[in-house]
């Protein structure tokens, strides 16, 4: 993980990096949470860069390709890749842009359902707006509510 925030902060147009501690999570596959599958590490990244969305997440994918990453073909763009990995760095939002294209999906479409992507990014951000959710604060307080 540390590899992969050096080279966040090595792109060109990128000016800072702030990174929330890593958590542990159980892994998620399609079947729902699996828990003798090796756990996950967990971290967000606020980076501040000039580079357009596409482009920011063209180099996110070449640094996975770097660290052993093979993306697998999907049915859809909706739909995650499930294959185990070793690096996956998914752009979750960018300021307040939303796009529905398939190739650039903003904000990520699943990221106000993850307590490991709002809380790490609540402990980097503690201002973070989700677009179309709104306060990062706010939907991981729904999303720990007991049912």
């Amino acid at each position: 993980m540390t590899a992969a925030i050096r080279d966040l902060a090595r792109l060109p147009l990128v000016d800072e990096v702030r990174v929330s501690e890593p958590i542990e999570s159980v892994a998620l596959k399609p079947e729902g949470p699996d828990a003798a599958a090796p756990a996950y590490l967990n971290a967000v990244a606020i980076v501040t860069t000039r580079l357009a969305p596409s482009v920011l997440l063209g180099y996110l994918h070449a640094i996975e390709q770097r660290h052993g990453r093979v993306r697998s073909e999907r049915r859809s763009a909706r739909e995650p890749g499930w294959e185990d990995r070793t690096l996956d760095l998914d752009l979750i939002a960018y300021g307040d842009v939303v796009s529905d294209d398939p190739a650039l999906l903003l904000p990520h479409p699943r990221a106000a359902e993850r307590d490991f992507v709002l809380g790490p990014w609540l402990a980097v951000d503690p201002d973070a707006v989700l677009p179309g959710v709104g306060r990062v604060d706010a939907a991981l307080a729904r999303l720990r509510e007991p049912e």
